[in-house]
């Protein structure tokens, strides 16, 4: 062709099946000879890429026209099908569909699309050495007909274009399979109908996402679709569920969808048939019976979640290689971060369980189903060094911002049971996030953005710092409240869940004080029942930030919990609210409220934005405070399981108290114990193991056994019984050291009594009368346990007055930074004096809160109160 004057248009018509592709193709390098290469081949890929949307789409004859001139290239390709529309697809990078239109928006000098009658054409133009026009765009079809407004409810984003892209893959590779009917159930007529209600369905949701502002997962979208397309939707629920069957035996090349992402778009399907039929919307936060359909376990995955998680994480791609590791799984397993990263997962995986993890992996991708999925499950995991560290691997799958699929594994550390390999033990992650945070300055300059900037900021850290002012989570949360209600809200409301799911309200502050004096109750909340279909029930089911500044009246709600919300907000002349999720790693822990009165300007979606913002972090402080007093309730349990029940002796009376520190969150190795001895003697024990973690509280409780096992043997002095137990322990505990005050009191049961007494390195014995003279027992010292088992030990006897009071400690009831051992010894000689009357459980409850309180270490006591019979 001669470039040097205009041809005329070049124009061949092809079938509405897949071989007018390349045909199309060689048509389109004929009719371009002369051209560039370049610019052909341009022009032959985008070309191919319109005919294949249309034989795919539109199923009728193809056209497809070809002009140049100059180098300039102008290629139309029309069909008969001018209802079925141009449906425009963001360009993701793990996209297996829908590029077509994408790739010619990349490399054209312009594009286009215009609707005739009776029919439909797309064009591109190659300018190849002329400055680029602006692209004229891709036209959009208009719903015709009669249109109703379907509302999808709190819609999470993320999910749903992960689920519309599979969408898109399944019809396309139903539409180019031969035998489709034999292959996947679905007749072609059946494929036709889904293909096109389809894509009405992209095209009216597409604007619709892009338009939509949200700081969270979920938005809310109102979309105007034809009234009459309901039994269509309902062909494309069946045709991608017959789809979805065939894939999973392996009938078609694509892979069936994750649960998930099958249950969102049936889902989606099944809102628009319903509220076209005149149903009711149902929102997704609420769907009842689909425990894998819960938007909290749903949000997108973020690296940067995985790398502030205080617990072992990491995540792994499709082809099972590790994108994302953190610090605490780097330290745990012995790896730098940055070495795991592109590493297959197997690298944490023992050799023996491999093949078991590889083909899970498989079946994973090829069926969409788990049966680890969502679970937590006890297993070894592998050491750098090749040992095996005892965890549990609780594993979900996320939907990653750019399209892909990402499996997140926690591996939480459990305790080394006999057999296993190594004990392991995390650092406290304390109850809060600190940061410093000082004065912010205003900016000089930058104007109205700069100042909302410094606003913003200037919120974020008010916040952050009322939180981490306090150690109460309950008080911190009141003070955000006091933030938020001077900053930006007349009043604001902080709701939690508990381990059951239950709410309960915690606070309400006001920026009028007095407006609270009536009617404003905290605890507990009506339960999130399935017909609680307000914004609360949503918001703590995930949903949100919602923006809501039209408030319904109480006599509106549909449940309790909505009564309760909307009573409130009458209450106290809620004009306009902000309600948002706190959420932490894929669990809701609750929600945040702030609400305006008619008093200041309704809220707007920025400042829907900005509290998205702010429940970050106010949702990881109470994620790290919930985790501390997870830990320590965990802690005690173990501690007080490891510690022994009283005996009930005649003419005794015996108490004891263990009192957890109230700075750490660890088991440590404080132990008492009291039994009876063959002889009729009253052994008393108490000890502390050095350390603080479960190496200290698993050789307390063998100390423990060891000396009830000797002291009963031999029932010899208490000086021969420590130190056949220091024998022991030098044998089987190398490398363990403990204090402990072994004592035994004897005499007949009317008295008078005695006490045996010797101590390893313990603190002494403090002996009170009932006159209220006190005196320590500390003539029978010695080294203490696991130092030096053959130098001698002493015992001593001491009378033991009716109604005195023998106590024995650990220095954690005694011990302050700065305080001598004297002074804290004499402190608590006064205390027990001014209690010696009272009884012995008064004794020992006033002793804890009188000088435990501010303690930093584990207190256990034990006291022993000789009564004889009588008056």
């Amino acid at each position: 062709m001669d470039s040097s004057r205009p041809p005329g248009v070049l124009s061949q018509r092809f079938p509405p099946e897949t071989r007018a592709v390349p045909l199309a193709r060689r048509f389109v390098r004929s009719a371009l000879r002369g051209v560039a290469p370049e610019v052909v081949d341009t022009a032959e890929l985008l070309a191919s890429e319109l005919v294949t949307n249309a034989v795919l789409h539109a199923g009728t004859e193809v056209e497809v026209r070809v002009w140049s001139y100059g180098g300039h290239v102008r290629v139309r390709v029309g069909d008969g099908r001018p209802d079925s529309p141009l449906v425009p697809r963001e360009s993701r990078p793990y996209a297996g569909t829908g590029r077509g239109l994408a790739v010619v928006e990349e490399l054209a000098s312009s594009h286009g699309a215009h609707i005739g009658e009776g029919r439909k054409t797309a064009w591109f133009e190659l300018w190849p050495e002329a400055p680029v026009p602006p692209a004229s765009g891709w036209e959009s079809v208009p719903v015709r007909g009669r249109t109703a407004t379907v509302t999808l409810t709190d819609l999470p984003s993320i999910v749903f274009r992960a689920a519309q892209q599979h969408g898109a893959e399944m019809l396309r590779e139903l539409l180019l399979t031969e035998c489709v009917e034999e292959r996947a159930g679905v007749s072609g007529p059946e494929l036709l109908v889904a293909n096109d209600v389809a894509n009405v369905i992209n095209a009216s949701m597409t604007p619709a996402l892009e338009e939509a502002v949200s700081g969270g997962s979920t938005v809310t979208l109102d979309i105007a679709f034809p009234l009459d397309a309901a039994p269509a939707v309902d062909t494309l629920r069946h045709v991608l569920a017959q789809g979805d069957e065939a894939a999973q035996l392996g009938s078609l090349l694509t892979l069936p969808a994750p649960p998930h992402t099958r249950s969102h778009y049936q889902w989606v399907l099944g809102q628009l048939v319903t509220q076209l039929s005149g149903g009711p919307p149902t929102a997704w936060t609420l769907l009842p019976g689909a425990p894998d359909a819960a938007s909290v376990e749903l949000a997108p995955w973020d690296a940067g979640d995985v790398e502030d998680s205080s617990v072992p994480t990491a995540a792994a791609d499709d082809d099972g290689r590790i994108i994302a590791a953190n610090a605490a799984l780097a330290e745990l397993l012995g790896w730098q971060t940055d070495e795991l990263i592109g590493r297959p997962l197997t690298v944490l995986i023992p050799e023996h369980l491999r093949e078991r993890h590889r083909a899970g992996f498989t079946a994973l991708r090829l069926t969409g189903r788990s049966r680890l999925m969502g679970r937590s499950i006890p297993l070894p995991a592998l050491h750098h060094d090749g040992t095996l560290v005892p965890v549990r691997l609780h594993v979900q799958s996320q939907e990653a911002v750019d399209g892909r699929t990402v499996r997140v594994g926690q591996f939480m550390p459990r305790a080394v049971a006999p057999g296993e390999d190594r004990p392991v033990s995390r650092p406290d992650p304390g109850p809060s996030v600190r940061l410093h945070t000082g004065a912010a300055a205003a900016p000089r300059a930058g104007g109205e953005k700069a100042a909302r900037a410094w606003e913003r900021l200037s919120l974020l850290a008010d916040t952050t710092g009322a939180l981490s002012s306090t150690l109460d989570l309950r008080e911190g949360l009141r003070r955000v409240c006091h933030v938020l209600t001077r900053q930006m809200a007349d009043w604001c409301v902080v709701d939690l869940l508990d381990e059951h799911g239950d709410a309960e309200r915690v606070c309400v502050v006001h920026r009028e004080p007095r407006a609270l004096s009536v009617g404003v109750d905290l605890g507990r909340l009506p339960p999130v029942s399935e017909n609680a279909r307000g914004p609360l029930a949503r918001v703590l089911n995930g949903a949100g930030p919602l923006l809501i500044t039209d408030i319904p009246a109480p006599d509106q709600a549909e449940s309790a919990l909505d009564a309760r919300q909307l009573e409130l907000f009458e209450l106290l002349d809620a004009t306009s609210t902000i309600m948002a999720p706190l959420r932490a790693h894929r669990e809701v822990l609750g929600a945040l409220i702030v609400v305006r009165t008619g008093h200041d300007d309704p809220f707007t979606e920025q400042d829907a934005l900005l509290v998205a913002d702010l429940v970050k972090g106010i949702s990881l402080s109470v994620d790290n405070a919930r985790l501390h007093q997870h830990t320590r309730t965990a802690a005690e349990r173990l501690q007080r399981s490891l510690l022994p029940r009283l005996p009930h002796i005649p003419s005794m009376e015996i108490t004891a108290r263990y009192a957890p520190s109230s700075t750490t969150a660890q088991v440590g190795g404080d132990w008492f114990d009291a039994f009876t001895l063959p002889d009729g003697g009253t052994a008393l024990v108490i000890g502390d193991v050095s350390g603080h973690d479960l190496n200290a509280a698993v050789t307390m409780s063998q100390l423990r056994n060891m000396l009830r096992g000797i002291a009963v043997d031999c029932q010899d002095r208490p000086a021969e019984v420590l130190r056949r137990l220091d024998l022991a322990t030098l044998t089987l505990y190398p490398h363990s050291t403990a204090t402990c005050a072994y004592a035994v009191v004897k005499g007949p049961r009317d008295g008078p009594w005695e006490v045996h007494h010797s101590s390893a390195g313990h603190l002494p014995l403090l002996l009170t009368c009932p006159n209220g003279d006190t005196r320590y027992l500390d003539t029978a010292s010695g080294l203490l346990i696991g130092v030096d088992s053959t130098l001698p030990r002493p015992t001593a006897r001491d009378p033991l007055p009716a109604r005195s009071t023998l106590l024995m400690f650990t220095d954690g009831l005694i011990e302050r930074p700065g305080e001598s051992l004297t002074d804290a010894m004499a402190r608590l000689r006064r205390h027990t004096a001014a209690l010696a009357q009272a009884p012995l459980d008064v004794f020992c409850d006033e002793l804890i809160l009188g000088l435990g309180a501010g303690s930093t270490d584990d207190i256990a006591l034990l006291a022993l109160r000789p009564t004889p019979p009588g008056p």
